[in-house]
């Protein structure tokens, strides 16, 4: 959706074709991929993933792959709503746009064998980011700034992904 993003793109990559559009209508032919990758978009629409799985598929050939990645509500994420639900602030006085869904494994699975995928796996990813972002929002560190990545690459070994992890990948296959 963003022009400025594409002419980027379109100077760094002259012999790529690069287009402004909406990734659940993307004027692609039926079945003309053989591959479908996309880093962090579905979980930006607020009806919910079903309209970009919707398209993946249409434009997948049979047997190709679509690899996807969205926010991981970790159990740190979980912690915090239980925490934050029994000690919540009065409602705020003007509404916030919507951002992002943050999903399980099990939900992203779920939602893109719920529009014919067959799943082969969902990883989770991204754990020293999410240490990094985990310092941030508990310390106040930058998630940027030395401190938070030292802290990050020390802990790492230690705290399981399922605490901290920032992402969900899942590749899945149609039929």
């Amino acid at each position: 959706i963003s022009r400025a993003t594409i002419d980027v793109l379109q100077r760094k990559f002259p012999d790529a074709e690069f287009a402004v559009g909406d990734i659940r209508a993307t004027g692609l032919p039926d079945a003309s991929l053989d591959a479908y990758f996309s880093w962090g978009t579905f979980e930006h629409f607020q009806e919910g993933l079903g309209g970009c799985v919707r398209e993946a598929f249409r434009i997948l050939r049979p047997g190709g792959m679509l690899f996807v990645s969205v926010p991981f509500d970790n159990l740190r994420h979980a912690l915090r709503a239980v925490l934050l639900d029994r000690y919540r602030l009065p409602p705020l006085s003007t509404p916030r746009r919507f951002y992002q869904w943050r999903l399980t494994r099990a939900e992203l699975a779920d939602a893109l064998a719920s529009h014919g995928f067959a799943v082969e796996d969902v990883r989770i990813i991204g754990k020293r980011q999410g240490l990094q972002r985990a310092l941030q929002h508990n310390l106040g560190l930058s998630p940027t700034g030395l401190p938070a990545k030292a802290a990050a690459t020390l802990l790492a070994p230690l705290v399981p992904a399922t605490l901290v992890g920032h992402m969900i990948l899942a590749a899945a296959r149609k039929p």
